[in-house]
């Protein structure tokens, strides 16, 4: 029999197929699929026959055992019962699942991808830091959760671009200029007139003397040259901007991040995008003016209280760019847009929706879609680290790429739910022990790689492997647990929760390395022998995507 890689998936086709015959008018129905909490309740449990009772008005046990007659034959399902008031549970044969170790052979690298996403459009935006720094611990969280949600949704079958955002205007590039003007001169930040908010990093000292030597940067295919000229503020901006623009650039490549696109908030001004779309919200009559000042009647759009957005002396406020910004992505195409950004964005969600709703533009409430991620607190010999040299007043990313590697720096980031609290804790990401979740992975995949090196075999010839013979209580665990893996990028996808993929492969891991503790693998019996291998280089397999999904890499030796 040909492999099923994703039962669930084969299971809602076929109930699909069933409803179109027992109840053609209920084709719209949602067929949820389900794994039972109970291994004695089957493999697969679906309520639809619960759900057709109210509008078939038919006892949902009758609607059942339709369902069952009509259901498409099978070489996977060994039997189908009802249970209950209407549950379906489904058995899937021992064969489906033996099988499973050939598809995920054949399969490759693709195993476990789904199409939920169809091709279409979604754009990811994340770390998006202003360019006034080295990247931070929290730019970093939001480069590993965004890089691994543009991996997981890729892997959904989304057509993903990454995004940054530059926000290269405001009071934040106007302190970062006097800041590095300061330094030009001679100043420091130990000096009593150094401002309060100026930036007093040694990072600065090193672009003003870049700058002073009058060196060259790139952005955005321009070369800025340094002037050497203190007092000329808007060529220090410049320079400034590009070259942190730069840094960040090189922290993020030690991440092992790229990005599609780059935008710039100073941009929307430049094209007349903030003028535009300002003119549009005055011209819809969401807006009034009041104490000389624009305001937007966000109220209108479930916001608590109405929102300035032209301040009394002809500034903007934060929101607005980010309104025309997001109208532009809306007329790019993309059907789904996703803003990873840190937990202080929250009170922009509002205001940013409500005022695309304003626009009038036929955008959806509740675009675009938000994953906030909480800070990061960093550990070391169990005492918490809150600077950098290079930085000043907090943890780099770079930091700690260097101290424990891009690998463990990316898997802890990424593998708690970004809505919670994390804690860093750089002795446990360095040790070489079954605490270090990153190192117990990647251990397994070693393993594995090592037990077929001692066998030096034909990797080929695994895939005419009898895997019939693979019916013990650890074999049947790692078979179900790889059967799993296509539901939980489906969900991880759905959810935008890329830390599930982390939390599988430790279960993974840990199935593994039971199995390997109780068995032996270049046993006599040739049959029993490929059989086994087989399904470890598929465990290898899938443990070597998700680690894929998630940045990290996937060792032969350790």
């Amino acid at each position: 029999m040909s492999a099923v890689l994703n039962f669930k998936s084969h299971l809602s086709d076929l109930f699909a197929q069933a409803l179109r015959e027992v109840a053609p008018e209920q084709v719209g129905a949602t067929i949820l699929i389900e794994r039972p909490k109970q291994v004695s309740h089957g493999d697969y449990a679906c309520n639809l026959a619960m759900q057709l009772a109210k509008p078939m008005r038919k006892p949902p046990r009758d609607i059942a055992n339709a369902l069952i007659a009509a259901l498409p034959k099978s070489g996977a399902i060994a039997k189908v019962e009802i249970a209950g008031a209407g549950f379906i549970n489904v058995f899937i044969t021992a064969a489906a699942k033996q099988e499973v170790v050939h598809g995920v052979l054949q399969a490759g690298a693709g195993y476990g991808h789904v199409h939920v996403g169809q091709g279409r459009k979604v754009g990811v935006e994340f770390v998006s830091a202003n360019p006034t720094g080295p990247l931070h611990v929290g730019h970093g969280r939001g480069a590993a959760v965004g890089d691994c949600l543009c991996n997981v949704l890729h892997a959904a079958g989304w057509n993903v671009t990454r995004e940054f955002y530059y926000n290269d205007a405001g009071v934040q590039i106007d302190n970062l200029t006097l800041s590095v003007q300061l330094r030009c001169k001679g100043i420091t930040p130990d000096d009593p007139s150094w401002p309060e908010s100026g930036y007093r990093g040694d990072y600065i000292l090193d672009v003003a003397k870049a700058y002073m030597a009058k060196e060259t940067v790139e952005a955005d295919d321009q070369h800025i040259v340094g002037k050497g000229d203190m007092l000329d503020a808007e060529a220090i901006r410049h320079f400034a901007v590009a070259y942190l623009r730069r840094e960040q650039d090189l922290d993020l490549r030690a991440f092992e991040v790229e990005f599609d696109v780059f935008s710039l908030e100073s941009a929307l001004y430049t094209d007349g995008k903030v003028e535009e779309t300002v003119k549009t919200l005055i011209a819809s009559g969401h807006t009034y003016e009041q104490d000389a000042a624009l305001w937007l009647r966000t109220t209108d759009f479930g916001d608590d209280k109405d929102r300035v957005m032209r301040k009394s002396d002809g500034g903007y406020t934060y929101f607005v760019p980010d309104v025309a910004y997001h109208l532009d992505k809306w007329r790019r195409g993309f059907v789904r847009v996703i803003n990873e950004q840190g937990s202080d964005h929250h009170s922009t969600i509002t205001r940013v929706r409500a005022g695309l709703q304003a626009l009038d533009a036929g955008i959806p409430q509740g675009w675009p879609d938000y994953v906030l991620h909480q800070m990061v607190t960093v550990l070391k010999n169990g005492e918490e680290v809150k600077i950098s040299k290079r930085a000043g007043s907090y943890v780099t990313l770079r930091d700690l790429i260097d101290e424990v590697g891009c690998d463990a720096t990316r898997y802890f980031l990424a593998a708690r739910h970004p809505d919670s609290q994390l804690v860093f804790d750089i002795d446990l990401a360095k040790s070489q022990s079954n605490d270090n979740p990153v190192y117990y992975i990647q251990y397994a995949h070693a393993r594995i790689s090592t037990v077929l090196a001692q066998w030096g075999g034909e990797r080929l010839s695994l895939l005419h492997a009898d895997v019939s013979v693979l019916d013990s209580d650890y074999e049947t665990q790692l078979l179900q647990r790889m059967i799993d893996y296509p539901q939980v990028i489906e969900t991880a996808a759905q959810d935008l929760a890329p830390h599930l993929i982390a939390f599988y492969l430790k279960e993974l891991a840990a199935d593994f390395h039971s199995y390997y503790n109780a068995s032996r693998f270049l046993v006599e019996d040739e049959k029993l022998k490929l059989a086994r291998l087989a399904l470890i280089a598929a465990v290898a397999q899938v443990i070597k995507n998700g680690l894929a999904l998630l940045g990290v890499s996937a060792p032969e030796k350790m």
